[in-house]
């Protein structure tokens, strides 16, 4: 299952208002986008380190702006996104803002990073 297989299952699910079973999703996502280590740096690199530390720390995650999520995506990955979805390229960086956090916050227990 590819990445965006992966996310787009998480989007239309929570779409649907299913119940969204983020661990499994994690797994898969971050296991086919380079790790997490590959997620977590993209975003990095973007400047958004300090939500990426919060999501993975045990306090309270930072959330994350559609804008800033516009920001650290290629504009290629964003349509990508949206076909896999079935969403309207406007609505994928709102849903990855609602939900990456808590994804990448379950993939972490305990404040800490799978091996």
């Amino acid at each position: 299952m590819s990445l965006f297989d992966s996310l787009s299952s998480v989007i239309g699910d929570a779409l649907s208002g299913k119940p969204i079973n983020l661990m499994s999703v994690a797994e898969d996502v971050f296991e086919n986008a380079g790790g997490l280590d590959g997620i977590l740096a993209q975003l990095n690199q973007s400047g958004l380190g300090h939500q990426v530390s919060s999501w993975i720390g045990t306090g309270d995650n930072l959330p994350i702006s559609a804008d800033q999520i516009r920001a650290a995506l290629s504009s290629e990955q964003v349509q990508s996104l949206a076909a896999k979805f079935g969403v309207d390229i406007s609505q994928v960086p709102e849903l990855l803002a609602k939900h990456l956090p808590e994804t990448v916050d379950q993939a972490s227990p305990n404040g800490a990073l799978p091996s």
